[in-house]
């Protein structure tokens, strides 16, 4: 155990050095305060590099001090074939989308080199070893937490970040064993979508090392089935190279193309590769290149590996602790996915917040539900969407079946409400199915006031880019979410039943289901391709922006 701060230095590092060993050698080969098999008195000690470090140490706290506790006190980065290896690992941190430069791997070898010189003290040393690990450490940090503090880039950030805590005494082996990418992927995320984000940044790096892809005239008329068109040749090769195309390549190398059609001929084979990247792309799948599939056809290559590498980022922010069981909303994605206890996941379709209506990325348990709900419309909808139409038309009200309610709840009469200053007035829509919510609400605590809920607008769910709300998520197939949670949590209840009794009312869960709201723009598909989707909340560039800022010194 490291002695307490109130020792002087020098007993300090008389007491690490004799808890190592009775005859022991340091690691650069100094002898560890030990002469003729006997320890040294105090008056009598020589410094050595572990006294030097146990001196430095004994001001330090967290993960730097239990490193080196768990190394007994050992110098790491004497070697300079360590110290090379270690400055070459840190290169390979660009597959994980991270700067290699923030780490200044040159910088560590030329001061590596400074202190091995015959000039350099003890402390030098010393200090040294500090540095290299601190560089270490804060690798780990950013391999399994993130380099961005996401509370910096976004204020309605509710998502807490609990990294696992790292085996550092299994860290300190692979230094000892230059195994650095061994201790990197102890930190960095196991699951499956962050591996395949990482693919996908190298498949992605290789196109660009190619030389990209081509890119599509603007043109003011879409290119629909059938036309001939000169941009056809183009689009082909553009879309070959990401792969929407191998069996039209390898007939172009065999010369068939050429030979039995016009190659400008925008032909079905050339329709089913478009409605592919349309879909991967979350792009209405038509199979017309119209303005917003040629847009998404022209972002240059450049763009896709930055993109791929920000949502790597949000990856590592949650993809660590995560519950066996849980709720995870896609809010970019416009997915909703139920892992159930028993390792089934249950899928469907959901309606995001608008982008001047964002639904906030959180971390919440879902605790009850709320069967024909009514629905109290909320202080900002109020105000700008719903108080403009009644002022227009009194007769909305009826028409939303929505009842006027004074402060305390009584009933008002609309025609004796000033609507030009309608006060504390409550809009309260009754249950039925009609009701803005439909027919169950899941709740779990949080400071937006969001949930989960069913809605009377179905036909929302038919868009491939559905962010319609105001911040609330709703819903395909909601009911039979709801009663897969029941089932679940062991909750005696049967929704179509409760449903056609028509009652409002609300069953908590016997126990509470983690609930997870994230925002990624970029997700691997089942078949572990990657599935780029707009981004509707214009996040993607602050935190691109945060990721390429240098480390201070």
């Amino acid at each position: 155990m490291l002695p307490s701060k109130g020792f002087q230095p020098l007993i300090l590092a008389v007491v690490v050095a004799l808890s190592l060993a009775t005859v022991a050698l340091a690691q650069d080969g100094e002898p560890l305060l030990v002469q003729d098999g006997q320890p040294l008195l105090v008056e009598d000690a020589e410094p050595t590099l572990a006294g030097a470090l146990a001196e430095r140490l004994s001001e330090q706290e967290g993960a730097l001090h239990d490193f080196y506790a768990a190394r007994d006190w050992r110098s790491a980065w004497q070697d300079p074939v360590t110290l090379a290896d270690f400055a070459a690992a840190l290169h390979t941190l660009a597959a994980d989308g991270l700067n290699p430069q923030d780490y200044r791997p040159d910088a560590l070898v030329a001061a590596h080199r400074q202190v091995r010189a015959e000039a350099s003290t003890l402390d030098d040393r010393a200090r040294f070893d500090l540095q290299a690990s601190r560089v270490l450490l804060t690798v780990l940090r950013h391999l399994q937490r993130g380099k961005v503090d996401p509370y910096r880039i976004d204020t309605g950030w509710e998502v807490p970040i609990e990294p696992l805590p790292l085996d550092l005494a299994a860290i300190s082996r692979a230094v000892d064993a230059h195994r650095f990418e061994e201790a990197f992927a102890a930190a960095r995320p196991s699951a499956l979508p962050y591996q395949r984000l990482r693919a996908g940044l190298a498949h992605y790096r290789h196109i660009e090392r190619q030389g990209g892809w081509p890119m599509l005239p603007p043109r003011p008329q879409p290119l629909r089935p059938g036309d001939l068109h000169e941009d056809v040749p183009l689009l082909r090769e553009r879309l070959a190279i990401i792969g929407e195309l191998e069996v039209m390549v390898a007939d172009l190398f065999e010369g068939v193309v050429a030979r039995a059609t016009d190659p400008r001929l925008y032909d079905d084979r050339m329709v089913a590769a478009v409605k592919r990247f349309q879909q991967r792309h979350l792009l209405e799948v038509d199979g017309i290149v119209g303005p917003q599939t040629r847009e998404a056809l022209n972002l240059p290559v450049s763009a896709r590996i930055d993109q791929i590498r920000v949502n790597l980022e949000r990856a590592r922010w949650l993809l660590h602790g995560l519950p066996d069981s849980f709720v995870l909303v896609d809010i970019a994605g416009y997915r909703i996915s139920y892992f159930r206890p028993d390792g089934e996941v249950w899928r469907s379709r959901i309606v995001v917040g608008r982008p001047y209506r964002r639904t906030p990325s959180l971390r919440s348990r879902i605790t009850h539900l709320t069967l024909n709900p009514t629905w109290t419309v909320p202080p900002t909808i109020l105000r700008e969407d719903v108080l403009p139409k009644v002022r227009h038309d009194l007769g909305y009200l009826s028409q939303q079946d929505l009842m006027v309610l004074g402060p305390s709840g009584q009933r008002l009469d609309p025609r004796r409400v000033n609507w030009q200053r309608p006060g504390n007035v409550i809009l309260r829509q009754r249950a039925g199915p009609q009701n803005a919510l439909g027919r169950v609400v899941l709740r779990f605590p949080n400071e937006h006031l969001v949930y989960l809920h069913d809605t009377p607008a179905q036909g929302l769910f038919t868009r491939e880019q559905r962010a319609f709300s105001s911040g609330c998520i709703r819903v395909q197939g909601v009911l039979e979410l709801a009663q897969l949670l029941f089932d679940d949590t062991d909750t005696p209840a049967h929704v179509a039943t409760l449903v056609s009794e028509g009652k409002t009312r609300n069953i908590s869960l016997e126990r509470t289901v983690p609930v997870i709201l994230h925002y990624w723009t970029v997700h691997s598909g089942e078949d572990g391709r990657l599935i780029f989707r707009p981004d509707i909340y214009q996040r993607d560039a602050a935190l691109k922006d945060a990721l390429d800022r240098p480390l201070a010194p």
